[in-house]
């Protein structure tokens, strides 16, 4: 009698934990690198006595590099691999810490940050596209928010460390060398994240294309079981028997919409306004006659919101799908800043102020935050993907540092209230635009999603 065969043995669930962590700390830095400005900006501002649009040039000169960062990182990770760009990153995370805390002027100061920017705007395309090409489909939605994590927790954590900075001296001595140490403080997480991806695998998409079948296989076997494994294997082979994508075809047929998916999805999510908040909350709360400990408080609380409600995305992405998400937090977001223009225009700076700020950061994390960074990171097919993304994170990252250099300068110009009921009106033309256009995604592996658009051509 024949004996019966063994069913195939399951993947590994805690090694593919272990490799989304390793990626998704490159969202740690991220979130990190670009927030810690918020508490330096003002003293910074004091030190090399700033004018609203030098000012403004202070907190976004990084977000240069992040446009840089993102035109570079798809195609160099299309060249030599997603693991080797994000170990890249974290050395430039590293380099950009220690530059930017011993600036003699502004223009090392922003040499400094660009090089920084660089790293943020790389491992924007690379940490979500790693994780995507590792993750199986029913919970990659999952796996990708936890990227979006990474970056609040990043965020969180910063706001925290520029409020236990600032108390340590006062006010002469943080003009002089508390945002020194704000902005140096980065280079120990950089270092812990070059450590940790040392030990991880490329990426088995990327491997695959490189014609390095075993390797992937390899990968694939430990990440889902080798049933699993032999059933992608064969979706990435059928994928990459066509010819080599080329930048052009995201031009043609149904990749033309899945673009301006990707595209206008980065521009909404930017001009709701959100890294008004990430970047400057103490000098908002300051300009409304907040002491400068609570203006520093009250943005640790901001961040702490912002991290709750990341969790609720991880937790209904996969159940309740991308598009029901992405309009219940963009219904909630308009009306929070339209709350947040009314308290600016009648004057109220208390707890009502700080409450409608609240609201809008918590639904902002738990839908327009990471949601647009997992559909980006879905919706293109296998040979162009890199390439896409980098156009996609490169108009997101273009429209954050519009947001974060007008802000001052809007506010100067029109005031607070105004400021952000045309913020309130982005967003809403963002709800729009997602209730019409943006499918739904949840459940489908990367080569349905890519036959979807090519039934579309």
């Amino acid at each position: 009698m024949k004996e019966a065969s063994a069913p195939p043995a399951p993947g590994s669930r805690v090694y593919l934990m272990l490799l989304t962590v390793a990626a998704a700390l490159g969202g740690l830095l991220f979130g990190y690198d670009t927030a810690v400005i918020s508490g330096a900006v003002g003293f910074l501002q004091k030190h090399f006595e700033l004018g609203a649009s030098l000012k403004g040039w202070a907190a976004s000169s990084a977000l240069v590099g992040c446009i840089v960062g993102a035109m570079a990182g798809g195609p160099l990770s299309d060249r030599f691999g997603r693991k080797k760009m994000l170990v890249l990153c974290a050395v430039l995370f590293a380099l950009s810490g220690i530059g930017s805390a011993l600036p003699a002027t502004l223009t090392h100061f922003v040499w400094a940050r660009f090089v920084g920017g660089f790293a943020i705007g790389a491992v924007s395309v690379l940490s979500p596209l790693y994780i995507a090409e590792i993750a199986p489909e029913k919970i990659r939605g999952r796996l990708v928010s936890l990227y979006q994590l990474a970056i609040v927790v990043g965020i969180l954590g910063v706001f925290f460390v520029n409020m236990l900075i600032q108390r340590l001296g006062d006010e002469a001595w943080n003009v002089a060398y508390g945002w020194r140490w704000m902005m140096g403080s980065l280079t120990l997480p950089s270092a812990v994240f070059g450590l940790l991806l040392l030990p991880i695998p490329e990426s088995p998409r990327w491997l695959m294309k490189m014609g390095r079948r075993a390797e992937a296989e390899e990968v694939l076997v430990r990440v889902g079981g080798a049933e699993a494994a032999a059933r992608e294997m064969r979706q990435i082979e059928e994928s990459l028997t066509q010819e080599e994508g080329k930048f052009s075809e995201l031009f043609h047929g149904g990749y033309r919409r899945a673009l301006m998916i990707g595209v206008v999805l980065a521009v909404v999510c930017q001009f709701s306004g959100i890294n008004a908040i990430m970047y400057y909350a103490p000098e908002i709360f300051k300009s409304v006659g907040v002491g400068r400990d609570a203006a520093f408080t009250q943005t640790v609380s901001i961040g702490l919101v912002n991290l709750l409600f990341t969790f609720v995305a991880i937790w209904l992405v996969d159940l309740a799908g991308r598009k029901a998400l992405l309009i219940a937090g963009s219904i909630v977001q308009v009306i929070a800043l339209i709350g947040v223009g009314v308290m600016f225009s009648n004057g109220n700076n208390g707890l009502w102020l700080l409450a409608f700020i609240v609201l809008f950061t918590g639904s902002f994390a738990a839908a327009m935050g990471p949601i647009p960074w997992i559909v980006i990171s879905e919706i293109f097919p296998t040979k162009i993907r890199g390439q896409a993304m980098s156009v996609a994170v490169l108009v997101l990252w273009t429209s954050c540092y519009i947001v974060s250099q007008t802000f001052p300068m809007l506010v100067e110009a029109i005031g607070n209230a105004k400021t952000f009921w045309i913020y309130a009106a982005c967003s809403f033309a963002g709800l729009i635009f997602v209730t019409l256009a943006v499918p739904e995604t949840k459940g489908k592996t990367l080569e349905e999603i890519e036959q979807y658009w090519q039934r579309k051509s």
